[in-house]
């Protein structure tokens, strides 16, 4: 018996194996794209025919809008703040019946809609309509223009941080309606600080509060934030916190659930993916919620009606991004802020200069708890200088003094113990040898260090050489600089004991939280996990390898790093004692001692101001190959004020160490200069440097600079 589709010499039906391959290989084969039209010949859009475009070419010179016409079919989709491709680079002698033709096609964003170009000469086409989802609104476009102009780059550049890639399944998700506002909260854990309970009451009635609130150790911080949030939607506005890491970004998101309930709120970080990471901010920008927690890219999520900006630890080196032109998250927001009148709440354990600042200036407020409630929350803090430490047999023997082995071993007995250790890569800076004082330039006040090659003293800052240096202060004539092996001394503690488990927290495996059960816990800074319960004690060792850092905020990150370990310590009333192993005379270790990391910031402000450093001042840093910054120098139109600093030789990347993008190629020596400007200049800093960054550019053929506003280290 045979059937209809046999064929013949194949017994049992069927095909040749040759043919059900290749059948087999067309059927898996995707289908090809249709490519982009030219519109050669088709009639215009009636109304508003031409769009101005930013085209996504992220180069100075092009920062500006071009013009395109709309065809007719493309009318309807063709709305401001949609993507579309568009074809670039064709020159004016490509032209064909009135319409200019050719070109690369690229990506882009249509700005707005026009009745009549300002261009004189023949208009290409909008190639496609990539979606016509309008993810950019005139708000978003106003507040990335801002930041584009602020950090001297480009707005295509801040487009690529502000608006997440498309992905075409999150688009065709159907977003609830919003939920109904909250309840307004009960103040709570706020009644701790003095100005906790009227922030909130302020915050749900419709104001726009700014406050610069440094938090008491302990967990309730995220609960504290989720409360301020909840105030906020509870005034029928939106919220938006932004935290520096994904670990504490996933700790305020859990106090969000549990006040809110589930779907309330979004979550955005990188790591999401990119369809959950689109769907997130869609829900956002169409208004699904009101509420949105996230990491650095978050500071520019589209959310309706804002009401509150919340950035937490801005002192956090995560909060600058490192793709250009480097905004810092601190600085959106508080644009955010002024522009959109919301609401600005700047929250940490500890306090930076630029808070200080925001406070004395007038332009925000400072909330915090009373000496009382800081002393009952704060653990002990003891301290062990270089004297101790020369004295003690046992600091010899095992670099840990007497006094830290002490704590260590009673808290054992109750609880985990935290063992901070300096991360590899801390290279100190020069200080004075007798009362550890650094070591400054006489002419600018920059960190003297040793050139490598010749071990001559140099200042950092301006180059100059410093011939028969002395401290200023107790007039000692040596210098010091100590280098430590952090993994060296987290496996001598683990050796020392050895009767507990240990774990460790760093680079290649970050712990979120752990036991609280007796162990000890050995991390880098930052790293540090969340015990259940606190930790019964913590030892923050090798403190002059975090003082001692080449970068004008060693102290103040020093102070950051410790209080952020401390804080995850029990109370003293519960037995909880930190040990650090630094100078005890310090502001920084004082500061610690003290608990009074507002009052170390309003210190350190006071000295930059005497100095003319930063924040009170406006700082850029230029760097290049010596005669690529040599050229810009010359090109550059700098304001009356503004003063050069340099230039210097940049330090030598380590094997295998990426470059920064507009760095000097790898096998180039590379320099750099700072511009400082006083206050008032910063904008026109900023413009003139970009003037000059975009000449280059068109000019072509020259070697990069890289320019850099207000960067994060200056040495």
């Amino acid at each position: 018996m045979s059937s209809e589709n046999d064929t013949p010499g194949q017994p049992g039906g069927g095909e040749p194996e040759q043919l059900a391959f290749i059948r087999e290989s067309v059927r898996r084969a995707k289908a090809p794209k249709a490519k982009p039209r030219t519109w050669r010949g088709a009639a215009l859009a009636k109304e508003l025919p031409v769009a101005r475009v930013l085209v996504d070419k992220g180069v100075l010179h092009l920062d500006r809008y071009f013009e395109y016409a709309v065809p007719e079919e493309l009318d309807v989709v063709a709305q401001p703040g949609v993507r579309v491709r568009v074809r670039f680079g064709a020159g004016s002698k490509n032209v064909r019946d009135g319409r200019r033709e050719g070109g690369g096609l690229i990506d882009g964003f249509l700005l707005e809609r026009v009745a009549e170009a300002a261009y004189q000469g023949p208009l290409a086409a909008l190639a496609q309509v990539v979606s016509p989802e309008q993810v950019l609104d005139p708000g978003l476009l106003g507040l990335t223009r801002a930041v584009a102009d602020r950090y001297a780059g480009s707005l295509a550049d801040v487009l690529q941080l502000a608006v997440p890639p498309r992905h075409a399944k999150a688009e065709a998700h159907r977003f609830p309606a919003p939920p109904p506002p909250p309840p307004a909260p009960a103040p709570g854990s706020w009644q701790r600080y003095e100005r906790g309970p009227d922030l909130l009451a302020t915050l749900a009635a419709g104001g726009a509060p700014r406050a610069v609130w440094t938090a008491l150790p302990g967990p309730e911080w995220a609960a504290e934030i989720a409360r301020a949030v909840q105030a906020t939607l509870a005034s029928g506005r939106g919220a938006l916190v932004v935290a520096p890491t994904v670990r504490l970004a996933a700790r305020i998101d859990a106090a969000l659930r549990e006040a809110l309930g589930e779907g309330q709120h979004a979550l955005l970080t990188a790591d999401a993916g990119q369809q959950r990471r689109y769907q997130e901010w869609l829900a956002v920008r169409r208004g699904a919620v009101r509420a949105v927690v996230g990491t650095r890219a978050a500071m520019f999520a589209p959310v309706r009606d804002l009401g509150l900006v919340v950035v937490w630890d801005d002192g956090d080196g995560h909060h600058s991004d490192e793709r250009a032109p480097f905004p810092h998250v601190r600085e959106v927001l508080e644009l955010r802020a002024t522009r959109d009148g919301c609401a600005f709440l700047l929250g940490g354990w500890s306090c930076t200069v630029e808070a200080a600042q925001l406070v004395r200036s007038g332009w925000a407020a400072a909330v915090a708890a009373p000496r009382e409630a800081v002393r009952r929350a704060a653990p002990l803090v003891r301290t062990v200088g270089d004297l101790d430490e020369a004295r003690d047999e046992a600091a010899r023997a095992a670099r840990l003094p007497s006094i830290a082995w002490d704590v260590a071993r009673a808290a054992l007995r109750t609880g985990p113990v935290l063992v901070q250790v300096p991360r590899r890569g801390y290279v100190p800076r020069l200080a004075c040898q007798r009362c550890r004082e650094p070591a400054r330039c006489r002419h600018c006040a920059g960190p003297l260090e040793a050139r490598e090659a010749t071990g001559v003293l140099a200042c950092g800052w301006c180059g100059r050489s410093e011939a028969g240096w002395q401290c200023d202060t107790c007039g000692g004539t040596r210098l010091r600089a100590q280098v430590v092996g952090a993994r060296r001394t987290a496996e001598e503690l683990g050796r020392a004991f050895s009767t507990v488990p240990v774990r460790t927290s760093g680079r290649e495996q970050v712990l979120d939280t752990v036991p609280g059960e007796p162990a000890l816990v050995v991390s880098t800074p930052g790293a540090e996990p969340v015990a259940e319960g606190g930790y019964a004690a913590a030892l923050l060792l090798d403190g002059w390898a975090m003082l001692g850092r080449p970068d004008l905020r060693a102290g103040e990150d020093a102070l950051r790093r410790w209080i952020a370990a401390a804080a995850l310590v029990r109370p003293q009333e519960a037995g909880g004692t930190v040990v650090i192993m630094a100078e005890p005379t310090l502001r920084p270790v004082q500061a610690l001692v003290r608990w009074d990391p507002a009052g170390h910031a309003v210190r350190e402000l006071a000295d930059r101001a005497e100095l003319g450093f930063p924040p009170v001042s406006r700082m850029a840093s230029v760097s290049g190959t010596p005669a690529a910054l040599q050229d810009f120098l010359g090109a550059v139109e700098l304001p009356g004020d503004a003063e050069v600093l340099g230039p210097v030789p940049l330090p030598a990347s380590g094997p295998g160490a990426a470059r920064r993008p507009g760095a000097p190629p790898a096998a180039a020596p590379g320099e750099r200069v700072l511009v400082r400007v006083p206050p008032g200049s910063g904008a026109a800093l900023a413009r003139a440097l970009k003037q000059a960054q975009a000449a280059r550019m068109a000019r072509g053929g020259v070697e990069p600079v890289r320019v850099r506003v207000d960067p994060l280290d200056i040495g």
